[in-house]
């Protein structure tokens, strides 16, 4: 592992559940000696990454905060989905909350959100959020569509997990599950992650045909028809294949370079 790799190993020490952190405590947390931990703390101080707190403690630092409002304005994939996002809601009766996801790791994470009414039930994607990649329509849809070579190792790794989701006992019914989902081109799910609650997702595409996230909306199960999930399943898998045009459109505005 580079010097580099090491020092942006402190960032992931810092999560919810511990927010705050000592030199001593990452040291410890990390295997490296107090002094090179504290050359790590004072780089990533410099950056704006850390910020000291009281009792020698340290916290996520404003850069975090500065880097965030660039992305929510500059991100291309942002920037091209955020109006289909609040169209695919309008085109659903103005009923749902529309989620865009990407891959994050061997995570997704929410990167935003869209609604008419502000929702009075609970969803489990906020931004920022990271989540698994075996439960939730907005994840499998993405999982469904990796690389084999990175769900072989996957398939390694967790499939003590996958095999609890139901998605496949071994490998050969892990991947026929996935070819099932990719064939639909669209993944529903009820209650995986939010009681009453159905999601329906569909993959977005980088002009390069890698997946790069997915696009779904979450309703209430009482109040949604079978009916009315077809035809939001329609809406939802227009609107990611708007997602795509916009982001080729994009790259093709380029200036070249």
């Amino acid at each position: 592992m580079s010097t580099a790799d090491k020092l942006l190993a402190v960032l992931p020490l810092f999560t919810m559940e511990q927010p705050e952190w000592t030199v001593e405590a990452a040291a410890e947390a990390l295997d490296v000696s107090g002094s090179t931990a504290y050359r790590y703390f004072n780089s990533l101080y410099r950056a704006g990454l850390l910020d000291p707190t009281s009792g020698g403690r340290y916290i996520l630092g404003p850069a975090i905060i500065a880097y965030d409002r660039q992305l929510r304005l500059q991100d291309p994939l942002l920037q091209v989905a955020r109006p289909v996002m609040t169209r695919l809601v309008k085109r659903n009766g103005g009923d749902g909350v529309a989620l865009l996801c990407r891959r994050f790791r061997q995570q997704v994470m929410c990167v935003h959100q869209a609604f008419e009414h502000k929702p009075a039930h609970a969803v489990s994607y906020e931004r920022g959020r990271p989540m698994g990649l075996f439960r939730g329509s907005a994840s499998v849809v993405i999982l469904a569509n990796l690389p084999a070579r990175i769900l072989r190792t996957v398939w390694r790794d967790e499939h003590a997990d996958i095999a609890a989701t139901g998605l496949g006992d071994s490998w050969d019914a892990f991947r026929g599950s996935l070819k099932k989902i990719r064939t639909a081109g669209v993944w529903i799910t009820r209650g995986e992650l939010d009681k009453g609650m159905i999601g329906i997702a569909a993959p977005i595409w980088q002009p390069d045909r890698q997946i790069v996230g997915s696009i779904g909306i979450v309703v209430p199960e009482a109040s949604t028809s079978p009916e009315e999930v077809a035809g939001t399943s329609a809406l939802v898998q227009a609107a990611a294949r708007e997602i795509d045009a916009g982001l080729l459109e994009a790259v093709r505005a380029e200036p070249a370079a």
